[in-house]
């Protein structure tokens, strides 16, 4: 999957945005997430001004963006979540 994401990219910056497009068409969203003890719905996932890719979480009316590096994925995994995985293992390596 790593390989899939970077194949054609040059630089780490470019990788990660082949990740943020993978995450983007696989990931099953909207789907819950708990953070810090509050249900939160995963609309989306973002790239950030700074690159880093975010999961852009909803809680009633209020928003807010969480890098995907420390989103708690539930159980039962949605839908192309091995993507996180991947990513994860990828920058764990940068």
């Amino acid at each position: 999957m790593i390989e899939e994401a970077t194949v054609d990219a040059h630089s780490e910056s470019e990788q990660r945005v082949g990740f943020y497009t993978m995450l983007e068409d696989h990931l099953g969203m909207p789907f819950e997430s708990t953070i810090l003890g509050v249900v939160v719905i995963v609309e989306r996932v973002d790239l950030a001004d700074d690159e880093q890719i975010v999961a852009v979480c909803r809680h009633g009316r209020l928003k807010q963006a969480i890098p995907i590096l420390e989103l708690p994925v539930p159980t039962p995994r949605p839908a192309g979540t091995e993507w996180i995985d991947a990513y994860r293992l990828w920058a764990r390596r940068q």
